[in-house]
């Protein structure tokens, strides 16, 4: 029987390996990673073969049946989440050294600010891509509770969120605001009724969506009493329960606005039934933020602060 050795070190070609899985897993397949990884299923396949061969451990079942994580490799892949953030810290410390501009920059949104008027993200990037051309950027919109855990953990460098209860662990840079209106979509009874004879017992019998992580369209629809009977990670999500006809939720009135001028939705009571939202990019205060976040920050802000940029 042969016996077990114990991995002695990591080389760059075990991170190249963890990366690899790390993308199966979260793509849910090999198939579905052959895009994000730009490689054949034959040759991530091999990869995995090659990782479980040097980990002496079975980390996926793949076949016929589907795939699924093994529960040694659930842990090594929470354990090379771990070690890849450190390796890209340890780069990204490597290249302040140097005084190099380079590597990933990893930003996570929650709104969907590309229709908002008072957003300048895709100005700020603009401006940041020509003073550092090297740096890759990593954008994606994740919930704000994700965001926040991750920014805290160092698996985002800047997040871009509403602002409502601050962590003590993070940093916050206002930036823009929207403005949230109440909607019902084509089919409710609302849709086509007096709006004017409505009332705020009429709003809170109709069933409500909302965002089910801690956030202003939270608190608002609790405060207001609104009886919620369906719940959403994101706004689009949102606008499609809205479209139903069958529920009420909040959503910023430039991403409803192409849907109103379309008749698929409608402002309920608007007169006195709304709120207004402060976005701000958060940093995490520990450790010290590195010369290519900080770059980022300052564009950011900058746009936010002077004359609108070029669209």
């Amino acid at each position: 029987m042969a016996r077990k050795t114990h991995l002695k070190h990591v080389a760059d070609a075990d991170l190249k390996l963890l990366r690899v899985f790390k993308a199966v897993a979260e793509s849910g397949g090999l198939a579905a990673a052959e895009t994000e990884l730009n490689i054949g299923k034959s040759t991530i396949s091999k990869y995995i073969s090659d990782l479980e061969l040097r980990l002496d451990l079975k980390l996926c079942n793949r076949g016929p049946a589907g795939f699924s994580l093994t529960d040694e490799g659930s842990k090594v892949l929470k354990s090379a989440d771990g070690l890849l953030v450190s390796v890209a810290d340890f780069r990204a410390e490597v290249n302040e050294i140097k005084r190099q501009l380079a590597g990933t920059l990893r930003i996570a949104l929650f709104d969907q600010c590309a229709s908002n008027p008072e957003a300048y993200v895709a100005g700020a990037i603009r401006a940041f891509n020509k003073a550092a051309p090297a740096v890759e950027i990593d954008l994606s919109l994740e919930p704000p509770n994700v965001i926040e855990t991750n920014v805290i953990g160092g698996k985002i460098d800047i997040g871009i969120l509403a602002l409502h209860r601050p962590s003590p662990s993070l940093d916050y840079a206002p930036l823009y605001g929207e403005n949230m209106f109440l909607y019902c979509g084509k089919g409710h009874p609302f849709m086509n009724c007096d709006q004017s004879a409505l009332s705020l017992a009429d709003v809170r019998a109709a069933n409500y969506a909302g965002i089910r992580v801690n956030s202003p369209n939270l608190h608002v629809g609790q405060t207001l009493g609104f009886r919620r009977a369906a719940k959403v990670q994101n706004e689009q999500a949102l606008a499609i329960l809205i479209m139903s006809g069958s529920y009420l939720g909040f959503l910023p009135d430039h991403l409803a606005d192409e849907f109103v001028r379309g008749g698929m939705m409608k402002k309920v009571m608007p007169g006195k039934i709304f709120y207004r939202s402060q976005f701000a990019a958060v940093t995490r205060k520990r450790p010290a933020m590195n010369r290519t976040t900080k770059l980022f920050l300052d564009t950011l802000t900058e746009a936010h602060t002077g004359p609108a940029p070029d669209a």
